[in-house]
């Protein structure tokens, strides 16, 4: 069993880093494998709507993006961290997201999702809703913690001040790997993942979407 963390923050060891690096932590110690995945900080391009994924099943750009797109059978669960910018996780994530998600969103059923946010003061809400989002059309199961998976802090010195906020992110930790663990052993005993009925697309104005 492995997890995912993809760190979409600018600052590679800044307050994100800290909230996630504690959820990781906590996996460690519940037998679950990680990776910790930065994004770094040179730009990532958006969804330019080309349609080619819906084809191929992957972007044409070859970037992080498609590197991921290429090794999501590796995990089972995936924790997204970004800090809140102007409520809303950064652009660079988003845009990572997006074209992850819209070019592989079958492959993504059946995963855990959890999202962790980062921020000063507010925001936290509305940039962990947006997240979520994510998981909630793509048949992802979402975990949850005790409280909305937030830290608070201007620094990692401020988020390590933070024992509610790092408590939160452990008590995510210990979920996930318990929600794995339970996952794994309905599989060893024949308990399989929804087979899903074809996805239907459709608009407003007609009965199908083109």
């Amino acid at each position: 069993m492995k997890v995912l963390l993809i760190n979409g923050s600018p600052n590679q060891t800044g307050c994100t880093y800290t909230a996630l690096h504690e959820v990781e932590t906590t996996l460690q110690a519940n037998g679950i494998e990680t990776e910790l995945l930065y994004l770094g900080k040179k730009p990532i391009a958006g969804c330019i709507a080309c349609g080619a994924c819906m084809k191929t099943g992957h972007c044409f750009r070859d970037d992080l993006v498609q590197e991921i797109q290429k090794r999501l059978d590796e995990f089972d669960a995936i924790v997204i961290g970004s800090p809140v910018y102007y409520s809303a996780p950064t652009g660079q994530l988003v845009s990572f997201l997006n074209r992850l998600f819209f070019a592989t969103e079958n492959r993504m059923a059946g995963k855990l999702g959890a999202s962790v946010v980062s921020c000063r003061r507010g925001g936290a809400s509305a940039t962990f809703e947006q997240l979520n989002q994510y998981f909630t059309i793509a048949n992802m199961p979402i975990v949850a913690s005790q409280y909305w998976n937030s830290v608070h802090g201007f620094t990692p010195d401020d988020v390590r001040k933070d024992k509610e906020g790092l408590q939160t992110m452990r008590i995510l930790g210990q979920n996930m790997a318990w929600l794995l663990k339970r996952i794994e052993s309905g599989r060893k005993n024949g308990v399989r993942k929804p087979e899903y009925e074809p996805r239907m697309r459709t608009h407003f104005i007609q009965d199908k979407y083109e």
